[in-house]
């Protein structure tokens, strides 16, 4: 099990800097970044649960400008944070801000209340009215523990 979420991570690391490295030579734009998510602990149904280091939270955007033709936000984990009992009670939300740090639009995930090593959210395409930055959140047990933020510019 340890060597399948391994597998997985190693994978999306690879994809992502694959991305990276490809996307200053097409016509659409493309960004992806990846925050560590710290230890932390929470209770669920009177029980304490530890996510453990391990995981990281990566956030992709693709379009170009003002554009947003795909955006997804999830956690991989690996090495011991493969074996915590993950993520209970989350949500992912999406937020848009000006260049003034203002936010003006959010999209708000569904809180799930299962527990997932792995939790993940697409979200639709959007026409952004100004530039500023896209950011993703990590909501678990209603506490935000990791977000990853994008600038949009021109």
């Amino acid at each position: 099990m340890v060597a399948l979420y391994r597998s997985r991570f190693f994978t999306a690391l690879a994809a992502a800097c694959a991305l990276v490295l490809t996307s200053s030579s097409m016509a659409q734009a493309g960004a992806v970044g990846t925050t560590p998510v710290r230890t932390f602990e929470y209770s669920v149904g009177g029980m304490t649960v530890k996510v453990p280091t391990g995981c990281l939270f990566t956030h992709i955007l693709r379009g170009g400008g003002k554009k947003i033709t795909y955006q997804n936000a999830g956690v991989d984990c690996a090495f011991v944070g493969a074996l915590s009992s993950g993520f209970c009670n989350w949500r992912i939300d999406f937020t848009y801000a000006n260049t003034d740090n203002k936010t003006y639009r959010t999209s708000r995930g569904r809180t799930h209340d299962e527990c997932k090593i792995d939790p993940m959210r697409n979200n639709s395409p959007q026409t952004l009215p100004r530039y500023g930055k896209a950011c993703a959140h990590l909501y678990v047990n209603g506490v935000r523990r990791v977000s990853q933020c994008h600038h949009i510019t021109k």
